[in-house]
């Protein structure tokens, strides 16, 4: 341990650390909570409607959530602009990844409208929940510009070390959805079209706050509103990589689901329940990286490496602690939340193997997620592209060989173990290297 990271250093890190990660996870867990309110409201309207919104829900997700590099991407970049002490063009470049989320949601919007049935289709829908899965899916693609929006402001402002807006927004965001939800879908009468129509509108909402808070900042610092199709260039140039990256780990993700699903319903049913938990210990953890994002970004364009390789040390630290801490709540609550998502017994078995193993990682995956935001904060998009691709490559044949092992789910949860090793592996490698901290405003 050097001084750096000893002493009021340390407490300063800190204080930066927690100032940007504590809002930072509240504004991650109220995103999905949308979704989940949707659930609820509808769910009293029948099971057809709530299982078509839970299929129309899962493509949603998938179609919005490779494009979280639009928040990624400007972090970063509006970071390191920030380090520089150019606040004007910090701003300017995060106008142009907004620019850009609002071409690239056209497509997007297009292509939901059009494959709303196949989407329905291919996820299972039954012929009773695939009409109210269509209705929502095509309602709610209308709310895509606003999410993709929304993911790039809220980097912006993570950029500028601001990640109690986004939060504000985020909460006051779920408290309209579940207004809106309430009044169009029993009030209105509109049923699954009433709450697709209610988040559309929440969402809305929320992006129009973060275009207000945006162009007052824009025109304080005196930079242009009007696209430019230059900085629109390099933020897709940016973001290229990361949406590999994203697509390659939901691919992880969809894989394991996959096989899962092969080996019966009992194994599918409690690798459900493991992932669900999964993602909320991924909301934690990623709160520090989001930290990551922005506190190396702007030391490294403030050409300061002792500072970020000082930051880096202590988000690690931070990292390995909270997921050891995470590990040990998986183990010890597990008596108070398995009752929660299921009653059967088989199911409860089948789970205890599955959350041991994934509080088995928990301290591996605190550090893969610090390191992982240590590295977007330092725009090494490309490696972060291959090391994950190289990351599939190892994942996917020691999932997809699982039935015919008959290791079973545990079987799985080792593979998922695996996958969280390699790709650590994969990050420790490259911030031992160095080769991540190129300083300046830009990343050469």
């Amino acid at each position: 341990m050097t001084a750096a990271t000893t002493g009021p250093s340390r407490r300063r890190h800190d204080r930066e650390i927690l100032a940007l990660a504590v809002p930072a996870f509240g504004a991650l867990v109220a995103e999905p909570l949308f979704l989940m309110a949707d659930s609820a409201i509808v769910g009293h309207l029948g099971t057809p409607e709530l299982a078509g919104v839970g299929v129309a829900a899962a493509a949603l997700s998938t179609a919005t959530g490779v494009f979280v590099f639009l928040a990624y991407a400007t972090t970063a970049a509006v970071a390191r602009r920030i380090g520089a002490g150019d606040r004007r063009a910090a701003v300017q470049q995060g106008v142009d990844g907004i620019w850009l989320a609002l071409g690239l949601s056209v497509g997007v919007v297009a292509l939901t409208l059009l494959l709303a049935p196949w989407a329905a289709d291919v996820l299972g829908a039954s012929d009773t929940a695939a009409p109210y899965a269509v209705t929502y899916l095509r309602i709610s693609s209308l709310g895509i510009p606003a999410m993709l929006m929304v993911m790039a402001a809220t980097g912006v402002l993570r950029g500028l070390q601001d990640t109690r807006t986004p939060l504000v927004v985020a909460v006051a965001g779920f408290a309209a959805n579940i207004g809106l939800n309430v009044g169009l879908v029993y009030g209105a009468g509109l049923g699954v079209a009433g709450s697709a129509w209610g988040t559309v509108l929440a969402q809305t909402g929320m992006a129009a706050v973060y275009v207000v808070v945006v162009v007052r900042g824009a025109r304080r610092e005196r930079a242009s509103l009007r696209p430019d199709l230059t900085g629109i260039r390099a933020s897709a140039r940016a973001g290229g990589p990361l949406l590999v990256r994203t697509v390659s780990l939901r691919a992880v993700l969809m894989i394991a689901t996959a096989v899962a699903a092969r080996l019966g319903d009992t194994q599918v049913a409690a690798h459900q329940i493991a992932m669900t938990l999964f993602s909320f210990l991924a909301f934690a953890l990623d709160a520090i990286a989001i930290a990551g994002q922005a506190i190396i970004g702007r030391y490294l364009g403030a050409s300061d490496v002792p500072g970020a390789k000082a930051a880096t040390r202590r988000m690690v630290e931070w990292g390995i602690g909270a997921g050891v801490v995470l590990g040990l709540l998986v183990v010890v609550a597990r008596p108070l939340y398995v009752p929660l998502f299921t009653p059967d017994p088989v199911v409860r078995a089948q789970l205890d193997t599955a959350l041991l193993l994934l509080a088995l990682t928990q301290p591996l995956s605190g550090l893969v997620f610090v390191l992982d935001g240590v590295l977007m904060g330092a725009g090494d998009g490309p490696y972060l592209a291959w090391a994950m691709l190289a990351t599939l490559a190892v994942f996917a044949p020691a999932a997809l060989a699982v039935p015919a092992t008959g290791a079973g789910l545990a079987g799985l949860w080792w593979a998922m173990n695996l996958f969280m090793l390699v790709r650590a592996g994969f990050m420790v490698l490259r911030t031992r290297s160095g080769r991540w901290l190129v300083t300046g405003a830009v990343r050469g």
